[in-house]
């Protein structure tokens, strides 16, 4: 017995033995039929060999079934061999009538599903005392043989795969928090999952070739699945849908979530803060799944219980001090990956041009370091990342193949070097993470000015500008009015009104419109001009809907709106400023 095959799964593949009869097996004779008969009505005429690919049923239940069809005037034989499997059947007349039926009622035409009893049960057995574990050294060597360095990083998931605990991990992009997160299922033990379940004869899908590896040893019942962990990973994509169970009317089956996936392994939300909706609605709809262990999906609106038993990950560019108590608690240990050495970036370009089969000068380490040596110290001072040595290496390959070189020498190092993106954008001295940025403008009105501006500056706003009674913040898009007022309101803050004025969509209306253009050309603007009642304007640095706010009431320009138009990758902004009766 090993780590990938304990006593436990050995008797759990005791008990998964494939049914031969219809006593055996634990579906009812009437769903086995009307699987059967649908799929003889799809196909026209079908052999039971065919059948029996399709269901994995054995050829004994099936021709149990297949002869009370026969008797029922639902099906008939058109021909074949001796042996049954070889035997062709066709729908008949009172069958199609009733498979159309069936068909409209669910169209589900595949592998024969397990009872959800059974699933429950087996599951049961699995999930029980699943941690703590202890990881054998040579898993954990297999694990993390391609991770160059991070020791700090693998330690913390050695720790979280032993005790099946979540963790954040966050980091400047390019660090590796993915690449490095997707080697935590391989510290777990695998699991034994059914492709489909069966409950109230509906179907629920859960084995998905997309997450779900296949291990060598299966079950003797083809129902069933022995996969390694799963590493289940949703990105920006993520939305609270996509985190339910939902009907695929084209298949007939219940499609699972993510949440449900992952059980038995690992779940990344990889990007937490770039999703559309809130980075707390999407937590707040994983604690249940987390600290039950379970997770509601609905059957034609009936709930059911299936397994989540998952280990989350949550990977974030945002600051977790600003996470919720509740949310950290689900997630209690994290990782802070820094840039990596120059060294191990070097490590792993060399690596990586190897696994390519490439062969190359070793003076082309030497011209990599360079790229990443202080600017003081004779480099050019960009910011290593583990991305750059993984692109590096497939764009200096198709650079060698084009000049049909022999080897990776320093001259195509250089036009690699040349062609990757954030490498020549870095050369440009453009911060990409700050160019893409989001920001929301709010209006806070408020008595308690001076204390509500202390607040908000702590709470992480970019930009603080006084109107009145009111505070004009910018903060990153991921908070809205309802974080805020919960913010304020718990430090005491009498709130008259929190609402957003802008959200990168920005309009700045005024009569003065003479007046603005000069001082607009004062302020640094690059290109100026009036296009049908609106001055259109492109500023070379990054100005802020609060800074041109604060700048023309401090000269006197009654403003309305302010618009921002475009933003491209040099931080241009074009504003519009429209003219208006002033307010």
């Amino acid at each position: 017995m090993d780590y990938y095959h304990d006593e436990k799964m050995q008797i759990l593949f005791e008990v998964l033995k494939q049914p031969k009869s219809l006593d055996e097996i634990d579906l009812s004779s009437e769903f086995i039929k009307n699987l059967i008969l649908k799929i003889i009505a799809t196909y026209g005429t079908i052999k039971v060999e065919r059948i029996h690919e399709i269901t994995g049923l054995h050829v004994n239940i099936l021709e149990e079934c297949i002869r009370e069809m026969e008797d029922e005037e639902l099906c008939a034989s058109i021909g074949g061999g001796f042996l049954f499997p070889t035997v062709t059947y066709t729908i008949k007349r009172e069958g199609r009538n009733l498979a159309e039926k069936l068909l409209k009622e669910n169209p589900y035409t595949g592998m024969a599903p397990v009872t959800y009893e059974l699933y429950y049960k087996i599951m049961e057995k699995q999930l029980e005392g699943r941690f703590p574990i202890k990881i054998p050294d040579e898993i954990i060597e297999e694990a993390f043989k391609d991770i160059v360095g991070s020791e700090e990083a693998k330690k913390t998931m050695i720790e979280a795969a032993t005790v099946g605990k979540g963790f954040f991990i966050y980091g400047p992009p390019g660090t590796g928090k993915t690449f490095i997160t997707s080697k935590m299922s391989d510290l777990l033990p695998p699991i034994l999952i059914p492709r489909y379940i069966e409950f109230n004869e509906q179907v629920i899908q859960l084995y998905d070739p997309d997450f779900h590896k296949l291990c060598d040893e299966q079950p003797e019942d083809p129902r069933w699945v022995k996969i390694y962990a799963p590493f289940v990973f949703t990105g920006s994509e993520l939305t609270i849908e996509k985190m339910e169970t939902n009907f695929n009317q084209n298949k007939g089956v219940y499609e699972t979530s993510p949440i449900v996936k992952a059980n038995g392994g690992v779940l990344l939300l990889d990007d937490l803060g770039r999703q559309k909706e809130d980075h707390n609605m999407i937590l707040n709809r994983l604690i249940i799944p987390l600290e039950n262990r379970k997770e509601i999906v609905y059957v034609r609106g009936v709930p059911v219980t299936v397994h989540s038993h998952f280990i989350p990950v949550f990977s974030t560019n945002l600051d977790i001090s600003i996470m919720d108590e509740a949310h950290l608690r689900r997630a209690p240990l994290h990782i802070f990956l820094q840039e990596p050495p120059v060294d191990e970036i070097i490590e792993v370009f060399k690596r990586n041009l190897d696994l390519l089969g490439e062969k190359y000068d070793e003076e082309i380490f030497e011209r990599l370091r360079l790229v990443y040596t202080p600017k003081e110290d004779g480099g050019e001072g960009l910011t290593p990342t583990f991305a750059h040595a993984r692109d590096l290496a497939q764009i200096a390959q198709a650079v060698r193949i084009n000049r049909e070189m022999e080897k990776i020498d320093v001259e195509i190092l250089e036009e690699a070097l040349e062609r990757h993106v954030l490498i020549d954008l870095q050369r440009m001295d453009i911060d990409i993470a700050e160019a893409q940025q989001r920001l929301r403008t709010f209006r806070v009105e408020t008595p308690q000015v001076e204390e509500a501006k202390e607040l908000l500056l702590r709470y992480g706003a970019i930009e603080i500008g006084i109107e009145d009674v009111s505070i004009l913040l910018e903060l990153k898009k991921t908070i809205n009015p309802t974080l805020l007022l919960e913010y304020l309101n718990e430090n005491n803050i009498d709130l008259k009104n929190v609402e957003i004025i802008t959200e990168n969509n920005i309009r700045l209306q005024t009569s003065q419109v003479e007046e603005v253009e000069r001082l607009l050309s004062e302020c640094g603007s690059v290109e100026l001009s009036i296009e049908s009642g609106s001055i259109l304007v492109d500023f070379e640095e990054t100005v802020t809907p609060t800074q041109l706010l604060e700048y023309f009431n401090e000269n006197n320009i009654n403003v309305r709106d302010i618009k921002i138009i475009t933003e491209t990758k040099r931080e241009f902004r074009k504003i519009i400023l429209s003219k208006g009766a002033s307010s």
